[in-house]
């Protein structure tokens, strides 16, 4: 990656921690539904970057939205989990699909394959994250209906700002 590309990431992920600190935290739906979008930085970046550099950039945006929304460590921790699945998930996608050399975005992988690669690990943090949460076993289903609603709502709108962003 070039010194300009990597640039580009940092802003990148600067503007997804922005918009998650300033916009993203205050829209709910129906009490259900949270919008997490800054886990589109760790999930957006190049399939070839450092696996070391993926969980230190994930540990680090987790970090940022744990000090914002003292969750004490839930967002870290989650964000670093799919950070270190994330190339897993790539790999096999790869092997699947006979492809030598993944690229990440709608525009290189289409519609279907950026949904496969999303969706697991999106579904992935938001249940570590909201069973972290949960107080005991009596809320199991509403557990289990916020991280769906969470996984819906996140995957729209980090598709739609992938569909809009000139990458």
């Amino acid at each position: 990656m070039s010194s300009r590309e990597a640039i580009q990431y940092s802003f990148m992920i600067l503007l997804y921690l922005v918009l998650q600190i300033f916009f993203m935290r205050n829209l709910v739906l129906f009490n259900y539904a949270f919008c997490f979008v800054y886990i589109a930085g760790v999930l957006i970046l190049p399939a070839d970057i450092s696996r070391m550099y993926l969980l230190l950039i994930g540990f680090g945006t987790g970090f940022v939205i744990d000090v914002f929304s003292n969750t004490f460590g839930m967002h870290a921790a989650a964000t670093v989990l799919i950070a270190y699945v994330r190339p897993f998930l790539i790999q096999y996608q790869m092997e699947s699909k006979g492809m030598e050399r993944a690229e990440v975005g709608i525009r290189s992988q289409g519609l279907g394959a950026f949904l496969s690669y999303i969706l697991p690990l999106i579904f992935l943090h938001h249940a570590v994250l909201f069973l972290m949460e949960m107080n005991n076993f009596g809320m199991i289903l509403h557990t289990l209906l916020r991280i769906t609603a969470s996984a819906i709502l996140t995957t729209t709108v980090i598709v739609l700002l992938e569909l809009f962003s000139k990458r």
